[in-house]
């Protein structure tokens, strides 16, 4: 518009100049004239070149700027549709005060990422928000050039730059005063929580309930005591021994000392469960506490959610432990049913003896529960964890480690069961030991000796050892009672049978048939032996028969006049006497003394 009105000025100029010319000529010479004309003409002329060039120049100028302004806001309108289709993607960084979301940072501040800035934001609003004095009115902006700070004295709490209100949409002061505006008001939210008159009130709060706690448990332990004998006077009046068949498991005293251990037992939970109710109010009293109160909860509460929730969990494999429980144990049953009439005798099987059915059973009932151990046991709670791995391993090698012999006794036992060398009551000798079985389990036996001495033998020594079994054999083909007498050449062998058998046939516990016997077993220098048989068909008292024996074969032969050689006794006896008893040898004389 300027470079226009320039030219019609110019115009209208040399217009006017043409029309004064012929005047001028007028009163002017010719030539002289001319030479103006030119020189005017020339002037004008170089005037509207120049302001032509002018116009050219300013109006490259303007096109320039015009460039210019349309590429900066073009810029400005591409940043902005790039910063609108980031911020469908970026969270950004949330600055979260007390639960409470202020703001939210999306660029960085020169090399501080948007993660920083708000967590040092935050940092310094806490302290300025937990102080005991503090002004939240005394925050302002601080405008510089190229950012605005948020003030807080001479603490910079923020700074907000064009980028951040370029994000935002909004002028950056603008954008830092509405920023002010919230956190003035966090601030101030903050302060009331823990300000000085806040602490002063939850002190007062504090001693209050730690005073009332402290009576009520006075309260509640002095209640406890009143009421503590006539509870026990109610509870006595209804209380009645436990018994357990013939047994008196609890009689009215001890389940009174049991009714008062609960009874103490409840006034302790009674008084845990009101310092579970105290505890977390005290805490709650002070911010600075109170997230203690659901760490002290979460100590009660999560073992007690755990231990619900695993029992909850583990219900589907505690109905399949029942279910196999009662099918083996039903199993057991019937077993044991079956040992019971095959003992009795009223099930016979071939081959299988009466007195194998109780050790049969018990061995089956092991088998039966460790199968069913064995199925149970993936069932258990941890059982797939290393360490119940572990200790099941360590537990089974120390018992393999310590129970060699003791495995080795079981096994002894085990076969001497199906052995049937002896059985309880039977008459035996193992070694040295010669008594009557009266205990025979799985791990040892026990004889009683012929002077009532108790021998406990190991299963694995007894089936070590040869075993003579005299009750058997009397039962089966007769036990036979022997002794030997030695006697001189001089005495016919007839009488030697003849008196020997007669003893034993006196002998009470010898059998009349077969007969008893006589063998002569050796013939010596100066004597013969003779040994005399006899049957008995009872072993517990075969002490008594042989005693008695000997005492009938002392007899005979003294009556008979025979001469037992024993010390030895040579033929020629240069005067010694003979060696038997004077009532034998002189029958007369004693009856006079007598």
């Amino acid at each position: 518009m300027v470079m226009k009105k320039q030219l019609a000025f110019l115009l209208c100029l040399l217009m006017g100049a043409l029309g004064v010319l012929p005047g001028y000529a007028e009163h002017e010479a010719a030539d002289t004239a001319k030479m103006n004309l030119d020189s005017v003409v020339q002037v004008l002329m170089s005037q509207v070149q120049e302001l032509q060039l002018q116009r050219i120049m300013l109006q490259e100028e303007l096109d320039r700027q015009g460039y210019s302004a349309r590429m900066d806001s073009l810029a400005a309108a591409q940043r902005q549709h790039r910063i609108d289709s980031l911020r469908k993607v970026t969270k950004g960084s949330p600055l979260i005060v007390d639960d409470d979301t202020l703001l939210v940072l999306y660029a960085r501040s020169g090399g501080t990422l948007p993660e920083a800035r708000v967590a040092a934001a935050r940092e310094k609003i806490e302290s300025l928000g937990r102080r005991l004095v503090f002004k939240p009115d005394s925050l302002y902006v601080f405008e510089g050039e190229f950012s605005s700070d948020i003030m807080a004295g001479g603490e910079v709490l923020l700074t907000i730059t064009d980028t951040d209100a370029l994000w935002q949409s909004k002028p950056r002061a603008e954008l830092a005063e509405d920023y002010m505006g919230v956190i003035q008001k966090k601030i101030a939210q903050l302060h009331k929580t823990y300000g000085l008159q806040r602490k002063l009130w939850g002190l007062f709060l504090a001693l209050l309930l730690i005073v009332a706690q402290v009576w009520l448990i006075k309260l509640t332990n002095k209640l406890f005591r009143k009421w503590r004998f006539k509870a026990m006077r109610k509870v006595m009046g209804w209380l009645k021994p436990i018994r357990l068949k013939d047994y008196e498991f609890l009689n009215v005293h001890r389940q009174g000392v049991v009714v008062m251990f609960f009874y103490k037992v409840l006034r302790i939970l009674v008084i845990i469960l009101q310092l579970f109710i105290s505890v977390p109010v005290l805490f709650s009293i002070f911010p600075e506490t109170k997230s203690f109160v659901n760490t002290i909860i979460g100590y009660i509460w999560n073992p007690i959610k755990e231990i619900l929730g695993g029992l909850v969990g583990y219900l589907p494999n505690v109905f399949k432990i029942a279910i196999i429980y009662l099918c083996f144990r039903y199993l057991v049953k019937g077993l044991k049913y079956f040992s019971g009439e095959i003992g009795s005798g009223r099930l016979k099987l071939g081959g299988f003896y009466a007195d194998w059915a109780a050790p049969t059973f018990y061995i089956l009932r092991i088998l039966c529960y460790a199968l069913m151990l064995v199925m149970i046991w993936p069932l258990l709670p941890n059982s797939d964890s290393g360490v119940f791995q572990g200790v099941s391993v360590f537990v089974g090698l120390l018992v393999s480690l310590g129970s060699t012999s003791i495995i080795g006794n079981v096994m002894a036992g085990m076969v001497m069961t199906y052995m049937r060398p002896f059985h309880i009551g039977d008459y035996i000798k193992v070694g040295d030991t010669v008594g009557e079985v009266i205990e025979k389990n799985i791990l040892v036996t026990r004889i009683r000796t012929r002077k009532n001495e108790i021998v406990t033998i190991q299963n694995s020594n007894m089936l070590g050892s040869q075993t003579s079994n005299y009750t058997e054999a009397a039962k089966t083909y007769g036990l036979i009672v022997h002794t030997k007498v030695t006697i001189g050449y001089d005495v016919p062998w007839q009488q030697i049978k003849h008196i020997m058998e007669s003893a034993a046939a006196e002998t009470k516990g010898i059998k009349k048939n077969p007969k008893p016997f006589m063998m002569t077993t050796a013939l010596d220098d100066f004597y013969v032996e003779y040994e005399i048989n006899a049957f008995t068909d009872n072993s517990e008292t075969l002490p008594r028969v042989y005693s008695e024996l000997h005492q009938n074969l002392l007899r005979r032969f003294f009556e008979e006049g025979v001469e037992i050689m024993s010390p030895h006794i040579y033929a020629r006896r240069d005067g010694i006497d003979t060696q038997m008893p004077a009532s034998y040898l002189h029958p007369e004389e004693t009856s006079v003394k007598d």
